[in-house]
């Protein structure tokens, strides 16, 4: 059974539909990617998997249970995580206390989930004591992943994760990405750095328009020579 199954989707804001049709899948442990245009309907997209959307037609199912009517939060009750692009720590606070701030719905000891964060971004065990805002945009990104990995997600959403990072942490944010889909958490996520992303999923999506034009592995997407000639740059 398909772990995550976004099917038909359409809704968008106000009177205004931005996704027509759209649908994803997601099986357990798998990356998959959103790519496409500016305008596209990628994050919108990733908003109406996550309950911050009405969709007007369509439905979201989670593990084979229909969440469409469920609120961001009990979204999360039931092992969704999501990392917005933008506004994703809180700045005064420091770097241990966002992400126990992530471990909000918990109601047991989070120790052993803060040491595997720790483990898998050193960085922020390092500076721990020092607040979110202080740190580099790639070190905030790492705070904004490890806090939604703090409640023990069986699926994490990310938006535009490397957005407005050097390429070295790019491809360290893509190294951990790999690493924590590996533990088995399925992984979302919609990316500008469209070939990088490409070459890390499992799956890919090219939305046009708030619909899907192109479905395909990763690896099959990146050697299709439209994909490549219309959004890859060649």
């Amino acid at each position: 059974m398909t772990f995550l199954v976004a099917e038909n989707m359409t809704g968008g804001y106000g009177a205004v539909d931005i996704l027509h049709g759209c649908t994803l899948r997601v099986e357990k442990g798998q990356i998959v990617v959103i790519v496409g245009p500016n305008g596209a309907g990628k994050s919108t997209a990733m908003k109406a998997v996550f309950g911050m959307l009405k969709l007007r037609g369509g439905h979201v199912m989670l593990d084979g249970e229909d969440i469409s009517a469920l609120s961001p939060q009990a979204r999360v009750a039931k092992g969704m995580a999501f990392v917005p692009q933008t506004s994703n720590v809180f700045p005064s606070m420091s770097v241990e206390e966002n992400l126990e701030m992530g471990a909000f719905l918990r109601r047991d000891n989070v120790a052993a989930t803060m040491e595997q964060v720790y483990a898998l971004f050193p960085i922020l065990k390092e500076k721990r004591r020092q607040a979110a805002g202080e740190l580099s945009g790639g070190q905030r990104q790492q705070v904004a992943v490890g806090r939604a990995l703090m409640t023990e997600p069986k699926l994490l959403m990310l938006d535009e994760p490397t957005a407005g990072v050097s390429p070295i942490v790019m491809d360290e944010l893509f190294d951990r990405i790999i690493e924590v889909a590996r533990t088995g958490i399925s992984i979302l996520m919609v990316e500008q750095n469209a070939r990088q992303a490409l070459n890390i999923a499992n799956m890919g999506y090219v939305l046009v328009q708030g619909s899907n034009r192109y479905t395909d592995t990763g690896e099959a997407l990146l050697a299709d020579p439209d994909v490549r000639r219309t959004f890859l740059g060649g």
